[in-house]
């Protein structure tokens, strides 16, 4: 693997919480995602279910974990089912975990050949009440038309097993999930810190003349050497009015003197993930209106942040930075403060210029799965990212930082990527001397 080993402590203690919060007499089935075919016989790059990575630590397709803490008989307490190897596949794909190996991965004992579950889920299925089957339950995707392996799995026990009560690996995994440990926080301090190192080779990069996809390639040279494997997500880097287009993604435009990028980008390690937002002026200098917008966003980052602190609400932390960035672009010239305060409060008037929301958790998935009604814990990750965006000015501007919840409010662990101003347009005077030269 590229990333060092995760200590297995992780998943044990992970699987310790889940189990805490199962049913009496209830076993848990969790899959592994699918190997996805492009065309003829070629992959996609295969990405492990976030849950069963979670509470097993195996980043490997063909993977059940089977979860019965009150099995009759101790070694059924957890049994995790791995593919198991032979000299074809080790020929042609290379090794695969023995189960020595995903032992000492996962923290689990008992380990078996994939084609052992049918017969060991039937000797425990009948002992319990309680199925617990897992889905993806985000709010944009569970509807997706594709059937995944969770699917397939739904089916094959509801065949076998029909009268059986039915529960949600999700109802407890999103409870659990959006806590992260001293581990999980390591993991995602370091891609956070993967995506720094990239950043700043960019910067230096960025010139009149480049492709939006030549900044991406020095990103993503980066996210290799440091042993990312992918990029969190499909970077948006968006110069010029392309900014104002919030998932813009297709970066093959050109970057034009005058013009600014907006790039939203994020490594991942470990499965885990940062999502960091900079905007740049294309020559290495802003004009007074860019620096204008863009300290205006700045102001709301700093200001907005600190309601990330315990027992504060995200809804009541967005309606403060909804206030903080409606107050500015009054301050900008936007928005008529009299017009705002005769405006219809359920159509607000600072949706022209910012429209989207400026939180989310962060961890397994960039939009990590949570409960937006719990009340900002300890231990919780959250993005920050007001944005201003003028269409009429080719103007798009969004700064984002990934933060850690103390006690003592919030840690920025983005922190090593240039922000200010006069610090981006002191890095960047060099790209235009070496351009000079």
């Amino acid at each position: 693997m590229r990333y060092n080993q995760i200590d297995s402590q992780l998943f044990i203690k992970n699987r310790k919480r889940f189990v805490e919060k199962m049913k009496p007499n209830s076993i848990a089935i969790l899959s592994s995602n699918d190997v996805m075919y492009t065309n003829a016989d070629d992959v996609m790059r295969f990405q492990q279910n976030n849950d069963l990575f979670y509470l097993s630590g195996v980043d490997q397709e063909e993977t059940i974990l089977l979860l019965y803490p009150d099995a009759q008989d101790p070694k059924f307490k957890e049994v995790l089912f791995i593919r198991e190897t032979n000299e074809h596949i080790r020929i042609w794909e290379g090794d695969k975990l023995t189960k020595e190996q995903a032992t000492d991965v996962s923290g689990i004992s008992n380990v078996q050949w994939l084609q052992e579950f049918d017969f060991m889920l039937q000797l425990n299925a009948f002992h319990a009440d309680n199925i617990y089957l897992n889905h993806n339950e985000h709010i944009k995707t569970a509807s997706a038309q594709m059937e995944t392996r969770e699917d397939r799995m739904i089916k094959y026990c509801k065949d076998r097993y029909p009268l059986h009560n039915y529960e949600r690996v999700g109802r407890i995994t999103r409870d659990l999930r959006f806590i992260k440990s001293d581990i999980e926080i390591e993991l995602v301090t370091e891609a956070c810190n993967t995506a720094t190192k990239a950043f700043n080779r960019a910067l230096r990069a960025v010139k009149p003349g480049m492709r939006e996809f030549e900044v991406e390639a020095e990103l993503t040279y980066e996210f290799l050497k440091n042993g990312t494997r992918r990029h969190a997500f499909q970077p948006i880097m968006a110069s010029g009015l392309n900014a104002c287009s919030l998932h813009y993604v297709k970066n093959d435009d050109e970057l034009k003197d005058g013009d600014m990028i907006l790039m939203d980008f994020g490594a991942e390690y470990g499965n885990y993930h940062s999502d960091v937002t900079r905007c740049l002026p294309v020559n290495g200098k802003f004009t007074d209106r860019q620096k204008e917008v863009y300290n205006a966003v700045l102001r709301c980052l700093k200001e907005g942040v600190k309601e990330l602190k315990p027992g504060n609400s995200l809804t009541d932390y967005e309606k403060n930075m909804a206030s903080l960035v409606e107050a500015e672009l009054i301050n900008i010239g936007l928005l008529d403060a009299e017009e705002v305060k005769n405006q219809d409060p359920d159509n607000p008037l600072y949706k022209k210029y910012f429209m989207h929301g400026t939180a989310h958790h962060l961890g397994l998935d960039v939009h990590d799965i949570g409960n937006r009604m719990v009340p900002i814990q300890e231990g919780m990750v959250f993005t920050c990212e007001p944005g201003i965006y003028i269409r009429e000015e080719r103007i798009g501007i969004r700064l984002e930082n990934d933060y850690v919840i103390t006690k003592d409010g919030p840690v920025n662990l983005t922190s090593g990527i240039p922000i200010e101003v006069e610090e981006i347009e002191a890095i960047m005077a060099g790209n235009n001397a070496a351009v000079e030269a």
